[in-house]
């Protein structure tokens, strides 16, 4: 008998032990990242208060790939610290982004040593009297963490990646979509990449080619929904396949931020030179070879040719993009001088007209009017033009208040106010429409109405499949399509589409070195 229990507790310290020791062995993975899209072509700026932020354990609640139930929770040790992300506007403030960086590796600094960080960046965040945020963040993360913490990147294919972005991390990767319907299998890919290298103790990748392709086009050019942008993407996947290879990415780049490195990228990781090499040429060259078959991914006119379609269209709804101001790539999301137009039109001044819902324009002052006056209430004031006034000065709005929502996140109030035919969405702060149900929460059926005018660029997934047909138009702002217009003065040059008869450039791989191989 005392054997048997000798035996047994014998066998229930070497399972406590193992046990101790598996965890003990866990890897310690650091998450961190700031993220937005910034435009230096618009006079919005973006303040701390532009970041939604996560602090902590509330950072999980971000990747559903983390959280409590999954595998890859149970696969390391988690310091989640601080993640932001922003609408995509102005030239965030230096004090904002001082105060966000200093807060991550305040956070950071406290539970040092760690295996890995997951750096979880947009790539296109412009800080006012810096160039390269997102190199100077990681610059400074590497100053806390240490050469040797393996970091992986996640971004979007948006984003930009400079040479000491490049030096600075170990795995990178982005989106391979855009629409960003693979957002969250991006930011899996990078988080999985990291713990596989952890766990089988192959550490840094050998080898990490970047190539600069000098290429600058906006997005609504480039979407994956067509090609040549499908076909090229489309040649990612299968290269991450290879022996040696670990991961591929294609950088569109941002095309509304005078930096110097606002530029497409190529980048390619793995443990096998020539794997590595051959794999990132092969990506640059295909970018450049199909350079000139990018096209708008729908339709564009001006915004009197949009609405003359429209209305003459038996198609509904049919959707108009706003894409001058568009805040989901940057713009103030302020400008009046498009519904400033549409309000112009005969065909909207009467009730009885053809059905617009116009989505939607930032006015604190009306949305207070409109709470006084009440749902079913006449109101008059102005909104818009507080930020971005270039092109339309505020607009005077003056009809019937139809709806009140409170408490959304982002618009915080918004209001629905009739004028004419045209249904007005008036915010207290900026907001993107999305969704059907950004729509209906306010009492509109987007779906019954004749024309839908959206601030977006190329419609996301729920409005595509909404729209009964769509026209994109050209309509002044902080993220105008026509690039000559913008006017840079920093990039590098010849940069295509802006120097169209640019010789031929290098694209061979540049090999970075790794962190803890720097000077």
């Amino acid at each position: 008998m005392r054997t048997t229990l000798f035996s047994l507790l014998l066998l229930l310290v070497i399972f406590s032990c193992s046990t101790k020791q598996d965890s003990k062995d866990l890897p310690r993975i650091a998450i961190a990242g700031l993220a937005i899209e910034s435009s230096t072509f618009s006079p919005a700026k973006s303040d701390v208060e532009a970041f939604r932020t996560r602090e902590g354990s509330n950072i999980f609640s971000y990747y559903p790939f983390l959280d409590s139930a999954s595998e890859n929770r149970g696969r390391a040790e988690w310091f989640p610290t601080l993640r932001g992300h922003a609408i995509p506007g102005g030239i965030v403030t230096r004090e904002a982004y001082e105060e966000l960086v200093g807060k991550t590796l305040e956070m950071l600094q406290e539970n040092l040593p760690y295996d890995g960080l997951f750096f979880d960046i947009h790539g296109a965040m412009s800080v006012e009297g810096l160039d390269d945020p997102e190199g100077d963040f990681i610059i400074r993360v590497r100053e806390v963490v240490g050469p040797e913490t393996l970091i992986s990147t996640s971004m979007d294919l948006h984003g930009n990646v400079s040479w000491r972005l490049a030096e600075n991390t170990d795995l990178i990767t982005c989106y391979r979509m855009a629409p960003h319907e693979d957002a969250l299998e991006s930011k899996q890919r990078a988080v999985e990449n990291l713990l596989e290298r952890l766990e089988s103790g192959k550490g840094k990748p050998a080898y990490k080619a970047w190539i600069p392709v000098p290429i600058l086009l906006p997005g609504e050019k480039t979407s994956t929904r067509i090609d040549p942008g499908k076909s090229l993407y489309a040649k990612v996947d299968p290269l991450t396949k290879k022996e040696g290879v670990i991961d591929a990415a294609i950088w569109i780049g941002y095309a509304w931020a005078d930096e110097p490195r606002n530029h497409a990228v190529v980048m390619v990781t793995g443990d096998d030179e020539q794997a590595v090499t051959e794999s990132a040429e092969e990506l640059a060259q295909s970018f450049w070879d199909v350079r000139n078959e990018f096209e708008f991914v729908a339709p564009v006119a001006t915004l009197e040719e949009s609405l003359d379609m429209a209305i003459a269209s038996d198609k509904k709804p049919f959707m108009i993009s706003d894409m001058g101001d568009n805040p989901t790539a940057g713009g103030a999301g302020d400008v009046t001088w498009t519904l400033t137009e549409i309000l112009k039109r005969p065909e909207f001044q009467a009730e009885n007209g053809p059905t617009l819902i116009y989505a939607s324009i930032p006015g604190p002052e009306f949305v207070e009017k409109a709470i006084a006056a009440g749902v079913g209430g006449q109101v008059e004031g102005t909104a818009g033009a507080a930020v971005d006034d270039r092109f339309a000065p505020p607009i005077l709005l003056k009809g019937t208040v139809q709806a009140i929502e409170e408490g959304d996140g982002a618009a915080e109030v918004e209001v629905v106010v009739k004028v004419g035919s045209v249904h007005v969405i008036v915010t207290k702060k900026r907001k993107p429409y999305h969704r059907e149900s950004d729509f209906t929460n306010l009492g509109l059926n987007p779906r019954d109405a004749d024309i839908v005018v959206v601030k977006i660029g190329y419609l996301v997934p729920e409005l595509y499949d909404m729209r009964a047909d769509w026209i994109m138009a050209l309509t002044p702002g902080g993220v105008d399509q026509d690039l000559e217009r913008l006017g840079y003065k920093r990039i590098k040059r010849p940069m295509f589409p802006l120097d169209k008869d640019m010789e031929d450039p290098d694209l061979s791989a540049q090999m970075v070195p790794a962190a803890d191989e720097l000077e």
